[in-house]
């Protein structure tokens, strides 16, 4: 049989200088490298990326959190707050692609590479720019945390139970991820302007108008009506049942009745076909004006059974059903394994096996891939300086010996 190579990855070729911390900017640069660009995470030399401390440690100092999101990263320190470290960033810069930070507005500036600066540098920059509320306006200068973004943002107001504490959806850093999702897309949409110009540009996003973004209607349904949507817990005002049920054995299910069609195949599944009659529960109009006892009814049924035959009955009626899944359903559940979700890493720095998550999305032809994973702090420094930069070893001692590096 004749071997084919596989095809080049999409993003060969480019260059991403990742200047920024944590998750949100950061993120992007992660995907971009998934899909093969080289990207270059700068870092203080003392302490690095505050990513390295956030989640649990392990062996190597550095934490989980940092081995799985910094994933197909070469790390280099340089220290910005020096002439000679600001030096060496321009000139890898100047060797760059895209530029990912996510800096207080003013921070870069204050350090002499800015987007004034850097684009007379690189024409064909591309700066991806992620803070707590953008590069304007009179929030601008406040400092920016994912939680405080699902605040602002409205997505906190709605999650938790009628009446309720507010709560941070997940406990995750979902206004980070979804931060770096359209920092991606930005970046992407710049490049391929860039490919009819010649010309880069910058993006400016903030934490909060990533999680606004995903509002659904909440602003054209108070600009029309004055609507202010509460908490509702587990349900949702325009669909019924639409929520979570606990099953027999302490689980949870999530179902989801969005038509009429759907409720009828779930009173299938309850073997109570006649709640789906229009004489009953038939429209969801009734539904609506009837949910506290359609709750109720959907509450008892999934309460005399455990999961599975919940989950199974669903499935048999084509209901639509889904477990509440914790990580260890996931790590046993089939889909997940079948779809390959769960990769196996080899990390040799600290003897371990890690399972992280896989790439998104999907390529059919050149799928992205995860080639290493977070690398140590500075491991990558002598052979980016001299490799890309072209700094012999009597330059790269010197900018050690000044603490540049």
């Amino acid at each position: 049989m004749e071997h084919t190579e596989a095809p080049p990855l999409p993003l060969a070729g480019i260059r991403v200088v990742d200047a920024a911390t944590v998750i949100a900017a950061p993120f992007c640069a992660t995907i971009l490298g998934e899909f093969g660009a080289d990207v270059i995470k700068v870092e203080h030399p003392v302490g690095g990326d505050p990513c390295r401390a956030f989640g649990t440690p392990t062996a190597r100092k550095d934490t989980l959190t940092w081995l799985s999101e910094g994933r197909n990263k070469r790390s280099v320190t340089i220290d910005l707050h020096k002439p000679q470290g600001v030096q060496v960033f321009k000139d890898l810069i100047a060797k760059s692609d895209i530029l990912c930070e996510n800096f207080r507005p003013g921070t870069l500036e204050k350090w002499g590479v800015g987007w004034d600066v850097l684009c007379e540098i690189n024409p064909r920059l591309i700066m991806l720019r992620i803070t707590g509320y953008g590069q304007t306006g009179p929030y601008k200068d406040r400092p920016g945390f994912a939680r405080i973004a699902h605040a602002v943002g409205g997505l906190s107001y709605l999650a938790g139970m009628p009446r309720g504490t507010p709560v941070t959806p997940g406990s995750t850093t979902l206004g980070d991820y979804l931060s770096g999702l359209y920092g991606c897309a930005g970046v992407r949409m710049a490049l391929r302007y860039r490919d009819e110009t010649g010309r880069g540009q910058y993006i400016d996003i903030g934490l909060y108008e990533s999680v606004f973004r995903c509002s659904e209607e909440l602003a054209p349904a108070y600009a029309m009506y004055g609507t202010v949507r509460e908490r509702k817990g587990p349900h949702i005002e325009v669909a019924c049942p639409y929520g979570h049920f606990q099953t027999r054995d302490g689980k949870w299910v999530a179902i989801a009745c969005t038509t009429d069609k759907l409720f009828e195949r779930l009173a299938d599944a309850m073997q109570r076909p006649e709640l789906a009659s229009s004489s009953v529960y038939g429209e969801q109009k009734t539904r609506l004006e009837h949910r506290h006892e359609v709750n109720e009814i959907v509450r008892d049924w999934c309460g005399a059974l455990t999961r599975a035959e919940v989950l199974k009955r669903c499935f048999e009626s084509r209901a639509p059903a889904g477990p509440l899944n914790d990580i260890a359903d996931i790590f046993g559940d089939r889909q997940f394994h079948a779809r390959r979700n769960l990769v196996a890493m080899d990390e040799p720095t600290i003897g371990e096996t890690l399972i992280v998550p896989n790439v998104v999305p999907r390529l059919s032809e050149t799928p992205g891939s995860i080639r290493s994973l977070g690398p140590k702090l500075g491991e990558h420094t002598e052979e980016i300086l001299s490799g890309l930069l072209g700094l012999d070893a009597a330059a790269i001692a010197e900018l050690r010996k000044q603490r540049v590096i």
